[in-house]
């Protein structure tokens, strides 16, 4: 498994390889003899740490906390790709906030062999040690997601979305009686996304079909989706051809 380190430390980065190294020795690939744990990258701030995760698309980050130009959290909201995350930091009061981000683990400066190896192991999957492991995993209703926008945070349930909408490089999320901006493409949400209930409208608008009340013919032989709140959206030809596929008994 790809693993990409980002401290702003050389000599942490040098150290936390070196201590990945020493764990990885003991632990092979059963097919090609290679270690199972491979560092492919590191970057420095906040910056070089997206362009490294987007490039590599590592399974694991060793991802610090501050960095020069934003901190770790920033990294993960930028990426378009999502890995599994070891925090490691000198702050203990970003704990509860970096397993919001679902976090494998949290661990404090100097990082000892021990908390590592344990925090390597809780990553290593023992099930199947030739099958890849995928970082990605589909949000259903339920799962919670967090939103920042600006100085604002939100946690919001999948099922309370119910648009999604392209505005310039941002999605604009409208949930409850709230909106808020996400620094994310359209696409890297439907790909992560239950399909079951969200759908693609269009190149700009994915719908919640749980808040559509009425569907009615439009233009070009397109549809329109009526929302529970009154709000109308309109479905591509070719995007309607596959909603009614969807929606036959």
């Amino acid at each position: 498994m790809k693993i990409l380190i980002v401290d702003d430390s050389r000599l942490a980065r040098k150290e936390l390889s070196e201590l990945i190294a020493e764990f990885t020795t003991q632990i092979t690939n059963n097919v090609s003899g290679e270690p199972r744990l491979q560092v492919v990258g590191e970057a420095s701030d906040v910056a070089s740490a997206v362009t490294a995760i987007n490039m590599y698309k590592p399974d694991l980050v060793l991802l610090d906390i501050h960095l020069p130009d934003g901190d770790g959290f920033d990294v993960l909201e930028q990426s378009d790709f999502t890995p599994q995350v070891i925090f490691t930091t000198a702050y203990e009061q970003h704990a509860l906030r970096a397993f919001e981000f679902n976090a494998l683990d949290y661990l404090l400066k100097p990082v000892t062999t021990e908390r590592l190896q344990q925090a390597l192991q809780r990553f290593e999957k023992p099930t199947d040690t030739t099958a890849p492991i995928t970082a990605e995993k589909i949000k259903t209703r339920d799962d919670q997601i967090f939103i920042r926008d600006g100085e604002h945070c939100h946690f919001v349930r999948l099922h309370e979305l119910r648009l999604l909408s392209v505005e310039g490089n941002y999605l604009r999320l409208f949930f409850r009686d709230t909106k808020a901006l996400l620094n994310r493409s359209l696409n890297y949400i439907e790909e992560r996304f239950d399909p079951n209930l969200f759908f693609r409208a269009n190149r700009q608008q994915m719908v919640n079909m749980d808040y559509v009340v009425r569907i009615e013919p439009w233009i070009n032989d397109g549809l329109l989706l009526v929302l529970k709140d009154g709000t109308k959206v309109e479905v591509s030809r070719r995007q309607a051809r596959e909603l009614k596929q969807r929606l036959e008994l």
